[in-house]
């Protein structure tokens, strides 16, 4: 099992980072937060991980803070939750807010989620209440920030490796776009996955 990652941060877009660990390439997928705490291409990053095994590939997925991957592991151990969902359902709201929403058993709140439709809700809250309420949050691993550059193409790409069209995600980005003036690629996404939601 590979646990984390540390080393250089080869290149990265809003769902998978490339870090270069002692001149081995790993291809990581991570959730928007995540990205967005990642320092510059060159800098030195550490991830948490966890190792997605299937028939016909090995992927990893990778979280800036034990509480994402965490509850990366609980929503994928959900019925009908694959790792790509809860990739997108952490990449659509703060890893906390989750958390709370699911212990309050907010069905309306979680719904509001990107991806996540009334049955998907019930069963997080059903399936995951007293689990996460047993959780213990450990600490968080510290990664620098930096800005970014092209936020439109960023979203763009997001939401396209998230699984949508690029008719859909253009439109989405289109609007997100006009709808906040935020420069924040973290922000410019949410508005857009609202609007794909709506699709």
């Amino acid at each position: 099992m590979i646990a984390s990652l540390t080393g250089v941060l080869k290149a990265k877009t809003p769902t998978e980072v490339l870090i270069d660990v002692q001149g081995v390439g790993y291809a990581v997928n991570i959730p928007l937060s995540t990205f967005e705490g990642l320092g510059t291409a060159g800098s030195t990053v550490t991830l948490l991980t966890h190792l997605q095994v299937r028939e016909d590939a090995l992927q990893l997925y990778g979280f800036a803070t034990e509480d994402e991957l965490i509850l990366f592991r609980l929503l994928i151990s959900v019925t009908g939750i694959g790792p790509r969902i809860a990739q997108g359902i952490l990449s659509g709201i703060p890893a906390a807010e989750l958390r709370n929403y699911i212990l309050q058993g907010n069905v309306a709140a979680l719904i509001a989620i990107p991806g996540v439709g009334r049955k998907t809700a019930e069963r997080l809250v059903v399936e995951l209440r007293d689990r996460i309420g047993r959780a213990e949050t450990a600490g968080t691993v510290s990664i620098q920030s930096a800005g970014q550059e092209d936020p439109r193409t960023q979203a763009l790409l997001a939401l396209t490796s998230l699984g949508y069209s690029r008719q859909v995600a253009e439109r989405a980005v289109r609007a997100a776009s006009a709808e906040t003036n935020s420069t924040s690629v973290e922000e410019l996404i949410k508005t857009a996955l609202k609007h794909t939601s709506n699709k």
